[in-house]
């Protein structure tokens, strides 16, 4: 599979062609979680896992969390039975998706979760399943459509804003406009407005071609991107949803348009 070429375009919206599918109400969305890699201890013992609030996020919305792991070659079968995916936080996306070098700031890599998470959007692309991307996962969303990635914002002249925020991660930070009218504007029930908080300090530089960019920050910065069944945030809403429960909306908002279809041919 190549690797930020823009090749998982095209629409998510509605079933495959020649079958005739109805809402299934008998169960309740899956919905696939990326995971993290990590050691453990004086044995370096690999571990995987996520932050709580992710599967708190799709369970407090209606769905049933399923974490994926990172196992080379099993990305479709994984697949299989999901209603959608959420692409979580985590280390930095490899300049090499987008043939880049290495530069100064650019913090830990890991091209394993890269190469697994491709193969999960692609499968989710392929086969019709809504997308949402948080944090790494928006980028990384804009990697694999054909976009590219400021690797250390404090290196950018012109971009202001602390994107960093000093602050715990359940306090609002800056504010971000959004695009009336947009997914992610209808998402938070009509917001053109809203504040958020702000923990990365890597950015959207290049806006994949293939993807609508619909929410900035107050310095220029891209804060969400989207396309059919698919959206991408910068900011990090499952930090945010037991203070300020508006942020709830965009797990919301992957489970409402991941209820389970069944076939009827």
């Amino acid at each position: 599979m190549a690797r930020g070429a823009g090749l998982y375009r095209g629409g998510l919206a509605g079933s495959r062609p020649g079958r005739r599918t109805t809402k299934n109400l008998s169960r309740k969305p899956r919905i696939g979680l990326t995971l993290s890699r990590s050691t453990e201890g004086k044995l370096g013992r690999p571990w995987q896992g996520t932050a709580a609030y992710y599967p708190r996020g799709v369970h407090e919305a209606g769905g049933v969390p399923i974490l994926l792991p990172i196992i080379p070659g099993s990305e479709r079968d994984q697949m299989q039975g999901l209603d959608g995916l959420l692409l979580t936080g985590g280390a930095d996306v490899d300049p090499g998706m987008y043939h880049a070098h290495h530069e100064r700031g650019l913090g830990e890599v890991d091209p394993l979760r890269d190469a697994f998470e491709a193969e999960l959007y692609a499968a989710a692309r392929e086969a019709n399943l809504p997308v949402l991307g948080i944090g790494r996962g928006f980028q990384i969303i804009n990697v694999l459509e054909g976009g590219t990635l400021h690797q250390h914002i404090p290196n950018v002249e012109g971009l202001w804003v602390d994107h960093v925020q000093p602050s715990g991660p359940g306090v609002l930070g800056h504010s971000v406009k959004l695009d009336s009218g947009s997914l992610v504007s209808r998402t938070y029930a009509g917001a053109v407005d809203l504040r958020v908080n702000s923990y990365h300090h890597q950015g959207v530089r290049d806006p994949a071609p293939s993807l609508v960019v619909s929410a900035w920050a107050p310095d220029g910065l891209v804060e969400a991107l989207e396309g059919p069944n698919l959206l991408a945030v910068q900011w990090r809403p499952e930090m945010l949803f037991d203070g300020h429960p508006a942020h709830l909306a965009p797990f919301r908002g992957l489970v409402g348009m991941s209820a389970p279809v069944t076939q009827l041919t």
